[in-house]
C-alpha cells in the first residue's frame, strides 16, 4: 500500500509543473508565441481568452489558400474550424470531426471541431516564401505575421503560453 500512495504522490508531483506550464488560467491573460528551434521569438502576442487566430498558407500543389483557425479557450489551445477551397491531396473532412458547410464560393468550412491542441503546443515545417505560412488575427488584435519569410523550411513551435511561463521565459 505503501509503494502505491508514493507513486501517486510521484505522479502528482510530476504532473503539477506541466499544468503550470501547459494552460493559462481563464482570468489571467496567455500569449501566443511563435519560436525556432534555435530559440528565436518570431511572434510572441497577447492572446488573452476568447481570442481567436488562424495559420494560413497558400496549398503547395493547389495554390489556394488554406486557413487553420485555433482559439484560446480557457487557457487552451483549440483547433476551432478550417477552411479549405478544396478536396485537394491532405485535405478533407473526417466525418464526426466538426461539421462541413459550404463557404459560398466553391470551397467549405469546417466548423465545430473545437479539438484541444495537446501541449498547447504544436511544430509546424514552414513553407517557402510562395506558400506563406503566416499568423493572422481575424479579428485584428494584432498584424498578420509571416513565418515563411523570417523561418521558410525550418521547424517552428507554435504556443499558447500561460502568463508565469511567458515571464520566465522573457
Amino acid at each position: 500500500m505503501q509503494w502505491q500512495q508514493r507513486t501517486l504522490m510521484m505522479l502528482l508531483l510530476v504532473g503539477l509543473p506541466l499544468a503550470e506550464a501547459g494552460a493559462a488560467p481563464a482570468s489571467a491573460s496567455a500569449y501566443l508565441v511563435v519560436t525556432t528551434q534555435q530559440g528565436e521569438t518570431l511572434l510572441d502576442a497577447p492572446a488573452p481568452n476568447g481570442t481567436s487566430w488562424c495559420i494560413q498558407w497558400k496549398h503547395s500543389v493547389e495554390h489556394f489558400t488554406v486557413l487553420d483557425c485555433y482559439r484560446n479557450v480557457g487557457g487552451i489551445m483549440q483547433l476551432e474550424r478550417s477552411h479549405q477551397p478544396d478536396f485537394a491531396a491532405g485535405l478533407g473532412h473526417i466525418v464526426g470531426r466538426g461539421e462541413q458547410v459550404s463557404d459560398g464560393q466553391g470551397g467549405y468550412w469546417i466548423n465545430a471541431i473545437d479539438e484541444p491542441v495537446p501541449g498547447n503546443r504544436y511544430v509546424l515545417r514552414v513553407g517557402a516564401p510562395a506558400v506563406n505560412h503566416q499568423v493572422v488575427w481575424p479579428g485584428g488584435e494584432h498584424p498578420d505575421t509571416s513565418l515563411s519569410e523570417h523561418a521558410a523550411g525550418q521547424r517552428v513551435t507554435i504556443q499558447l503560453t500561460a502568463p508565469s511561463a511567458h515571464s520566465i521565459s522573457q
